[in-house]
């Protein structure tokens, strides 16, 4: 635990005063002092995602083929737009079923436990709806448009 916030346990006296509610700010800016590291942290954990987790890359495949697709079509700017929004969700639920499975697997090590499987399991069916759900818009969006250019 981070020295400054070790005083935060419920139960324990706060350092800082009644008057301030919340504990001193300078807490976040000890990690990421300026605006270029935060992006560079950002970008260390989009490569992490990226080499470490098969079904990452995946996504990321499909959906620049789902993209290309769409351009290839001439899909409207809302229609991009939602692709762009549905194969985002995806990714940020790829990211963060990696990042509670990386927490758990650091809080408990290598035993199990019911709840860090309950953990584990919920993030990754957040991120197989995400998926579903994304395959019924791009079809929706897609298939007209692919049925017009074809000429049915």
């Amino acid at each position: 635990m981070h020295p400054e916030t070790t005083n935060l346990v419920p139960g324990k006296k706060n350092n800082f005063s009644q008057k301030e509610r919340r504990p001193p700010r300078r807490v976040a800016w000890q990690i990421a002092a300026d605006l270029p590291s935060s992006f560079r942290y950002a970008g260390q954990g989009l490569r992490y995602g990226f080499v470490s987790q098969r079904n990452f890359r995946i996504h990321v495949f499909i959906g620049l083929v789902v993209f290309c697709l769409g351009f290839w079509l001439q899909l409207n700017l809302n229609q991009l737009s939602v692709l762009v929004l549905t194969v985002a969700a995806v990714l940020v639920l790829e990211l963060l079923n990696t990042a509670i499975e990386a927490v758990v697997d650091l809080a408990i090590g290598r035993r199990f436990h019911p709840l860090a499987r309950i953990a584990k399991d919920c993030s990754a069916a957040a991120v197989l709806v995400a998926s579903i759900s994304s395959l019924f818009i791009a079809f929706l969006l897609l298939f007209p448009a692919l049925l017009m250019r074809l000429g049915f």
